[in-house]
C-alpha cells in the first residue's frame, strides 16, 4: 500500500535530486504553532509535483505506508524513545493513516479544471494527496530523525491496527495530556467514539518518576528521552503559565480574529470536556462579547501562536493582568507521552494501547 503525502507548497518547489532520494528545500513545519521553522528535508520514495490552480505548486511524496511510518514515529516522537512507545505509535499512526486512505479513495473527484481522465483526489481537506506532513495530519519529516530502531519498531508490528468493532480506529494521539485525557466530542464532531474516552495519565507527569510505586523503574529522562530536539524547547508543557494586560489580549483576539473586543473584562469558561479542557468559551470585552469554540479556536484566539491546550483556569493578578495558568500540550485526545514512562516501566505496547484506547484491540489490516 502507498499514501501520498503533501510535503510543501511555494510559488515554486525548491528541490534537489539524490539518487534515490531528494531534498526539499524550506519546509515549514509547526505550522500556526509555537515551533514554527522552516528546515530543508531529505525524503525517499518518488516526488510528485502538482500545479495547482492559483499557480503554485505542492510537493507530493509517494512512497510505501511502511517506510513512511518509520518516518512518522521518529518526527512525532524521538527514534530514541522506548521500543514499546516506538511500537505503539507504528500501530496508531498506521491505523490512522489507512483510515485516510481509504477516506481518499471513497472521495475522489475530478475537478473542472483537470486534465481529462486526470483523477484528483480530496482527504482530510487536502486536494491531491492522502494527508500533509504537518501536525495537522501526522508529522513526517523525512530520513532525517530516522534510525534503525524505528525501523524495528514498524517492522515488529507490520501490519498492525488497531480496530474497535470490527473497524480500524481513527487514532488520535498528542503531546501530553497534563493528567487526563480528553474525549473526541470535546475537539471535534458531536460524536461520541468509544475508544476515545477519557481517562487518567499521571505517567506524563516529569515529577512521576518521584510518585512510582516501582523506584527502581528507569524513568528519569524518559520523557525528555522521547521529545524530538525542538520539542525539547518546550520545557513547560505539562504544566503552564500565561499572563496578558487586558489590552495585550484584546490585540491578540483582534489580530486573530478579526474582531475588536476592545479590552478584555473576562474570560469566562461555559463547557469543560472531563480532563477540564475549555470547549465552549465566553469573551467579554469593552465593544463586543462572543461565545467561542471548541477548543482548537479557543486555543488559536488567545495566543500569538497557539496556546499549548484550552485546559486552563483564569484569575486576576495584583495588577489586573489576566492569568491563565493550564496543563498539557495539544488537543488531549489519544495517546500521549506518558506512554513513554509506562515502556520504561515495563508495560508492553499493546498494554500501552488498551490504556489510552480503552475497548480497542489490535488486528491485521
Amino acid at each position: 500500500m502507498t499514501i501520498r503525502i503533501g510535503i510543501l507548497t511555494a510559488p515554486k518547489i525548491d528541490f534537489e535530486q539524490r539518487g534515490k532520494t531528494f531534498v526539499l528545500h524550506n519546509v515549514r513545519i509547526g505550522i500556526g504553532f509555537h515551533w514554527d521553522r522552516r528546515e530543508d528535508q531529505e525524503f525517499a520514495g518518488r516526488l510528485e509535483i502538482l500545479h495547482n490552480a492559483d499557480g503554485t505548486e505542492t510537493a507530493v511524496n509517494v512512497i510505501d505506508l511502511e517506510d513512511y511510518l518509520c518516518s512518522v514515529i521518529s518526527s512525532e516522537m524521538s527514534a530514541n524513545s522506548p521500543m514499546e512507545l516506538l511500537k505503539a505509535h507504528a500501530v496508531i499512526s498506521r491505523s490512522w493513516a489507512i483510515r485516510a486512505i481509504e477516506a481518499n479513495k471513497q472521495s475522489q473527484t475530478i475537478l473542472n479544471n483537470a486534465e481529462p481522465h486526470t483523477t484528483i483526489y480530496e482527504s482530510n481537506g487536502h486536494i491531491g494527496f492522502d494527508v500533509c506532513a504537518d501536525d495537522h495530519c501526522q508529522r513526517y519529516e523525512g530520513l532525517a530523525r530516522m534510525n534503525d530502531r524505528a525501523v524495528q519498531a514498524v517492522r515488529a508490528t507490520e501490519g498492525q491496527v488497531l480496530t474497535y468493532g470490527n473497524k480500524v480506529c481513527d487514532c488520535r494521539f498528542h503531546k501530553c495530556c497534563g493528567g487526563r485525557t480528553e474525549e473526541f466530542e470535546t475537539c471535534w464532531e458531536d460524536i461520541h467514539v468509544p475508544y476515545l474516552e477519557s481517562v487518567e495519565c499521571p505517567y506524563c507527569d516529569p515529577a512521576y518518576g518521584n510518585k512510582s510505586h516501582q523506584p527502581n523503574a528507569p524513568i528519569k529522562g524518559t520523557l525528555k528521552q522521547c521529545l524530538n530536539d525542538y520539542d525539547l524547547e518546550t520545557t513547560d508543557y505539562h504544566d503552564w503559565q500565561i499572563t496578558y494586560t487586558p489590552s495585550e489580549l484584546g490585540a491578540i483576539i483582534r489580530g486573530k480574529s478579526g474582531i475588536d473586543f476592545g479590552d478584555i473584562i473576562d474570560l469566562i469558561p461555559l463547557k469543560r470536556g472531563k480532563s477540564g479542557r475549555i470547549y465552549e468559551l465566553e469573551i467579554v470585552g469593552t465593544k463586543h462579547h462572543q461565545i467561542i469554540g471548541k477548543e482548537l479556536v479557543i486555543r488559536r484566539w488567545l495566543s500569538k501562536t497557539c496556546l499549548y491546550s484550552s485546559w486552563f483556569d483564569i484569575k486576576r493578578n495584583a495588577n489586573s493582568d489576566i492569568v491563565l495558568s493550564g496543563h498539557g500540550w495539544g488537543h488531549g485526545v489519544g495517546l500521549c507521552i506518558g506512554a513513554a514512562t509506562m515502556a520504561a516501566e515495563g508495560f508492553t505496547y499493546d498494554k500501552i494501547l488498551s490504556h489510552y484506547y480503552p475497548g480497542s484491540s489490535l488486528a491485521h489490516a
